[in-house]
């Protein structure tokens, strides 16, 4: 029986000289991938629609000594999927990692969801990352391999009434990855999702007060349903995500890790 080897966790973990591309990264959970990699090592390429908030997030990586550059993206329109792609790969030669984590998560059930809210979220939550895989693809056969990671949601599953549209296309996209991963291991791609289950972000916050019409106590009464008192935070998708992007998970690919405080399905509250 060969020794058993046990590996140098820093060592795993490190991203040095890697290139990582994670759109929705100006604010909230995508925000906070962008962070984690570049403390890794990582050269991120930061995506968003505000050149402000890009701006904000790439002074703190750059402050930490690595290496960021933003790019602006309408990820309804496949064919800028495409060219932020490859503007990605062209800002340090080279594109190891793709984190899908731009997300709309517009309210409406069976009965209220328009045909507009329809296309706009099924383009940025499983259309969108279909062709930033399909042009990264290339890019990562170069390297000899790479790591795509899909951000999905609980809601796969069954999800929230009001949430009829965003349940179904991470539905769709969890199928995609496992499509993928299927399709993309003999290239030594690995495709993996993470989903995330209640996270207290900027943009939560935003829909809570302004599509459900919630007051200051809502975070407060949400900490009440949570089994471990706090909602999940942007930081716990991130230290997840550097599991599946680095050689932690070498051989980890058509995974979908559901990251939330009670099995899928169980009640909220024991």
């Amino acid at each position: 029986m060969a020794d058993l080897k046990i590996p140098n966790l820093p060592r795993a973990f490190d991203l040095t000289g890697r290139v990582a591309l994670v759109t929705g990264s100006t604010s909230g959970i995508g925000k906070g991938i962008a962070l984690q990699l570049a403390a890794l090592g990582a050269a991120v390429i930061v995506n968003g629609r505000s050149e402000a908030r890009g701006a904000e997030v790439i002074a703190g990586i750059t402050a930490a000594g690595a290496r960021a550059a933003f790019e602006a993206s309408d990820l309804t329109d496949a064919t800028q999927c495409r060219q932020l792609v490859d503007r990605a790969a062209a800002h340090f030669g080279r594109l190891d990692i793709l984190v899908n984590n731009a997300a709309d998560t517009s309210r409406g059930d069976v009965r209220t969801t328009t045909i507009e809210d329809w296309d706009r979220i099924h383009a940025i939550n499983l259309r969108a990352p279909f062709f930033l895989m399909q042009a990264a693809v290339p890019h990562l056969e170069r390297q000899g391999g790479g790591v795509i990671l899909n951000i999905g949601s609980v809601n796969a599953y069954i999800g929230e009434p009001k949430l009829t549209a965003y349940s179904s296309a991470k539905g769709g996209l969890m199928t995609l990855t496992k499509n993928a991963a299927a399709q993309l291991n003999a290239a030594r791609i690995r495709v993996n999702q993470i989903n995330v289950g209640w996270t207290l972000t900027e943009g939560e916050e935003k829909v809570k007060r302004e599509q459900e019409g919630k007051g200051d106590e809502w975070v407060a009464e949400a900490v009440k349903t949570r089994p471990f008192g706090r909602l999940l935070e942007p930081a716990d998708t991130a230290y997840a995500v550097a599991y599946y992007v680095s050689d932690a998970g070498a051989c980890v690919t058509g995974s979908v890790m559901d990251l939330e405080q009670y099995p899928v399905g169980a009640p909220p509250a024991w």
